[in-house]
């Protein structure tokens, strides 16, 4: 089936059925953009552990709140 067969059919559609075709779609895109991860192979992920930067803009952040 084409594109141009479902088209038709696609308008047919209540507005509802038409929306969660749409999510499918989005769903399904995202799912293919996202990078596979590989079994066995090493991915670096960062962490705020010993980010003493990070640490202090955190307390800075807190500090503004509780003055408000």
């Amino acid at each position: 089936m084409t594109v141009l067969d479902l088209l038709p059919t696609l308008r047919n559609l209540p507005r509802a059925d038409k929306l969660k075709v749409m999510q499918f779609l989005i769903a399904e895109l995202a799912r293919e953009e996202e990078p596979a991860l590989q079994q066995g192979a090493t991915y670096s992920v960062w962490s705020p552990l010993n980010s003493h930067e990070a640490a202090h803009k955190l307390a800075q952040l807190l500090a503004s709140e509780q003055s408000k």
